[in-house]
């Protein structure tokens, strides 16, 4: 009898073993489970990090790569004129008589900058001033109103830009305006362009100067105004001289878009290949040459070339001074965090 009796508790105690070296098989066997598992969710998680990362590269190389095709295919083009005159020929000489293959372009980039230069100083003092007003003085109301509206303007065609500029400022400057300094001026003119130029970049210019007050650290404020300084002072003291770099880049940002404005700068200037004298005088900006002539170039020789040329200083002009502007307001944006 005690013989069965070891027995069978020796049979119990094997199946416990038995049993605890299941149990423990099978915990080994889900922790190597739950290992593989994990390994298997990290790698898919690495997978589709890089996947999302190549694809954002191969879309950046793409973008840039189109920048540089264009800039070759604008200089390929622009090979046979650069063949037959000189550089310095193509940029500091006025005579365009495309017939006799003589293509100066002094005359159209001094009416670029005639153009640019009106519209800056028009569209700078009234947008640092309306920055202001929105950014230090203007109740959250007004601000949430007027700013929807200054971006409104920046959603206009330019076409309409130039409808309003020949109804509206071109008999102004021909009636009231011209009639005071010369004695006879079409209102096609420099001037016109100018004014209906920076129109058009006056919500660019503002967005930019109240983004970057916006990152004057308000401590700065409150420490002028603690220390007895009005909010004016502390406008001028701090917020702008903190800002400075700022509207720099939104100066430079604006001359490129200036650069680059076309169908209204064409309709109002009065395209004509000359050196304006005064700001009452016509002018022909380069935007306004390639689009006002590139459907005749291919009759006549050579001006294919000549139009990709007047397209390729307005491409290199445009990438200096977005790229100027770009660098600038990194510094900031750096110095800020």
């Amino acid at each position: 009898m005690p013989t069965s009796v070891n027995t069978i508790r020796l049979k119990s105690l094997k199946k416990k073993s038995t049993l605890k070296q299941i149990l423990k098989i099978m915990r080994r066997f889900q922790k190597f489970c739950g290992v593989v598992y994990s390994d298997l969710t990290r790698n898919k998680r690495l997978l589709k990090d890089q996947f999302i990362n190549k694809t954002f590269l191969a879309l950046t190389l793409l973008s840039i790569s189109i920048v540089v095709l264009i800039a070759i295919g604008l200089f390929y083009k622009s090979i046979p004129l650069l063949n037959s005159a000189s550089l310095s020929d193509l940029l500091f000489s006025s005579e365009w008589k495309p017939f006799k293959e003589a293509f100066g372009f002094y005359s159209f980039i001094v009416g670029t900058l005639w153009v640019t230069a009106i519209s800056i100083i028009i569209a700078l003092p009234l947008s640092i001033l309306t920055a202001i007003y929105l950014s230090e003085y203007a109740h959250a109301n007004v601000r949430k109103l007027v700013l929807p509206l200054i971006e409104l303007l920046s959603g206009i065609p330019p076409v309409l830009y130039g409808v309003w500029g020949v109804l509206v400022i071109v008999p102004l400057i021909q009636d009231r305006i011209a009639s005071h300094f010369v004695e006879f001026s079409t209102g096609y003119s420099v001037l016109a362009g100018g004014i209906v130029l920076a129109i058009m970049i006056f919500p660019l210019i503002i967005s930019i100067i109240i983004e970057v007050f916006d990152n004057v650290p308000q401590e700065l404020r409150n420490a002028s105004l603690s220390l007895g300084a009005t909010q004016w002072q502390t406008t001028k003291k701090v917020v702008l001289r903190k800002s400075f770099d700022g509207i720099i880049a939104a100066v430079v940002l604006a001359i490129s878009r200036a650069f680059g404005e076309t169908i209204a700068v064409l309709m109002v200037c009065g395209n004509l290949a000359q050196i304006p004298q005064s700001i009452f005088d016509s002018g022909y900006p380069l935007p306004a040459l390639i689009a006002n002539n590139y459907g005749e170039m291919m009759s006549i020789p050579m001006y294919d070339s000549a139009l990709m040329f007047a397209a390729l200083l307005l491409f290199v002009i445009i990438f200096l001074f977005n790229t100027i502007s770009r660098v600038i307001l990194y510094r900031i944006e750096k110095r800020n965090t």
